[in-house]
């Protein structure tokens, strides 16, 4: 068994679809280290010819792992060299595609991109929502928001907003449960008339614990009982106003983010 693995994603454009597949495929070995590399824009044959060089020099003789989403034959046919274990994601696919729709596929990279021109401008937009309002900043602009992530401290808003942000092309806010907001059990009239579009996040009072425990060791904020009291104010809020509650523990940011945009049926942009 491999105890380590040089692993290249290839791509004609910005290799991100790339490596998400790859990644969820190698993480299924936990046992072997995995060195990874990222070369994205491969649209002609002199750049696939120095791809596989430059992957050749780095890793011949290992047999390195080499995703690619690049479609154009005459490209894979540099890049699937004999010293490498070639994985073409797409083009298998998209043979089979070809034979049952009966019809020529365009094998562009990156295509999805030019459907529409504003794909960049949305995500743009989103990501400058959510930094603008972060942590509770400009609760009068909710009406815009898609999503309106709510939470005690350090359960995990700031986050799963900017993922949403920038991953998936949604605008984001995300507002802080307070003492004052935790103790009259309330929430501000900007997210009550926007309540169809809030989420609830939580988490357990012995991970809230661990959490704020590593940076304000020994606070009455990191208290145990602390957390287990502001968690159980916030779910009666939550209760009260009936918002869905998303419970994080165990899961990573991608899930969480991803369970959220679920929850009100959002859709995401398509990688760039």
């Amino acid at each position: 068994m491999w105890h380590s693995k040089d692993v290249y994603y290839l791509s004609g454009s910005t290799g991100i679809l790339a490596e998400d597949l790859g990644k969820s495929l190698l993480c299924q070995f936990p046992e072997i280290s995995f060195n990874t590399e990222k070369i994205p824009f491969i649209r002609s044959e002199d750049d696939a010819q120095n791809a596989i060089d430059h992957i050749l020099s780095r890793s011949a003789g290992r047999y390195p792992l080499v995703f690619s989403t690049i479609m154009n034959k005459d490209l894979i046919r540099i890049l699937d060299a004999p010293e490498v274990e070639f994985f073409s994601i797409c083009d298998n696919y998209l043979e089979d595609l070809e034979s049952i729709l009966e019809a020529v596929p365009l094998r562009m990279s990156g295509y999805s991109r030019h459907l529409d021109d504003t794909t960049m401008a949305k995500r743009v937009e989103a990501i400058q929502y959510c930094i603008s309002h972060d942590d509770g900043s400009l609760t009068k602009d909710y009406d815009e928001a898609e999503v309106i992530l709510l939470g005690v401290s350090r359960s995990g808003k700031t986050p799963i907003s900017v993922y949403l942000a920038t991953q998936m092309g949604i605008k984001a806010a995300n507002y802080p449960l307070v003492p004052e907001d935790l103790d009259a059990y309330r929430l501000p009239s900007s997210i009550v008339r926007n309540k169809a579009r809030a989420i609830g996040l939580s988490t357990s009072p012995a991970n809230l614990h661990a959490i704020r425990e590593k940076r304000y060791q020994g606070s009455s904020y990191a208290k145990l009982a602390t957390c287990s009291n502001e968690l159980s104010q916030a779910n009666q809020i939550f209760l009260n106003h009936n918002i869905p509650v998303i419970i994080s523990d165990g899961s990573s940011i991608e899930e969480t983010a991803t369970q959220v945009a679920q929850q009100l049926s959002l859709k995401r942009l398509p990688h760039l």
